[in-house]
């Protein structure tokens, strides 16, 4: 068995309540994993990412890289 964890820190800016409700209203918060989307509109209330971004939209993808070469694949074997 193989297990990783990746972490990343985010950094938001301050948001006002109107801008909350307003975000809110749009629908995307209820949709996402940690009530924002860094692709979608929460991305402009993201101020810095410390760590991997790509593991903030969903799978780190220089752990997944790293993983399968500890299982002894290379990525570019699923290509």
């Amino acid at each position: 068995m193989l297990a990783r964890c990746q972490v990343t820190e985010v950094y938001f800016a301050q948001v006002s309540d109107r801008q909350i409700a307003a975000y809110v209203a749009t629908g995307e918060p209820l949709n996402c994993a940690g009530c924002f989307a860094l692709e979608g509109k929460g991305g402009a209330f993201v101020e810095k990412l410390a760590g991997c971004h790509s593991n903030v939209i969903g799978l780190s993808l220089p752990l997944l890289r790293r993983m399968l070469a500890d299982l002894g694949y290379d990525l570019t074997d699923f290509w």
